[in-house]
C-alpha cells in the first residue's frame, strides 16, 4: 500500500520502531519494545504513543488479537528508502545525484569494496538499460 501523502516520511524515531517492526513481520506493543537490545529499549507507552501516529501517517496498521493490538506495516523498506532519499537529494543537493556521490566520496566515509560494488552495479544497470533500448 502506498504513503497516503507523497511526502509522508517517517521522522527519525518512527523509522528506528518502524525497523523493528520490519525486521519481526508483526507484533504487539511489548513484541516490538522487547525486539531491542536490553539497554536500548524504548519505552513502552512512548512506543504505543509512536504506532498510532505511525498508524495514522499509512505507515502501519493494527488488529485485534484478544486484549492485544498487533501492528504490522503496511510500507515496505524499500519505497520508505527510496523516498528518504529522493527527499535527501531534492532537500541537499538539487535533486542531483552525482552531487550526493561526489560528497559521498570525498567524506571519506565509504570503504572501498562499496566503492567497487557501486562500479559493478553501475556497469550492470547500464548495461540492463542498453538491453532494453534495443529490445524496444
Amino acid at each position: 500500500m502506498p504513503f497516503r501523502n507523497k511526502t509522508n516520511l517517517p521522522t527519525g524515531a518512527e523509522m528506528r520502531i518502524l525497523n523493528a517492526v520490519w525486521q519481526l513481520g508483526s507484533g504487539t506493543v511489548e513484541e516490538i519494545v522487547n525486539s531491542f537490545p536490553e539497554g536500548e529499549r524504548p519505552n513502552y507507552k512512548t512506543t504505543q504513543a509512536f504506532l498510532r501516529i505511525m498508524e495514522n501517517k499509512g505507515f502501519v496498521r493494527h488488529t485485534a488479537r484478544g486484549r492485544v493490538f498487533v501492528f504490522e506495516p503496511i510500507v515496505n523498506k524499500d519505497e520508505v528508502d527510496q523516498r528518504w532519499v529522493e527527499a535527501l537529494l531534492k532537500q541537499n543537493f538539487g535533486g542531483s545525484a552525482t552531487g550526493l556521490f561526489v560528497n559521498l566520496l570525498a567524506s571519506d566515509a565509504v570503504p572501498e569494496e562499496d566503492i567497487a560494488a557501486l562500479e559493478k552495479m553501475i556497469r550492470e544497470y547500464k548495461k540492463r538499460k542498453k538491453g532494453a533500448g534495443r529490445a524496444g
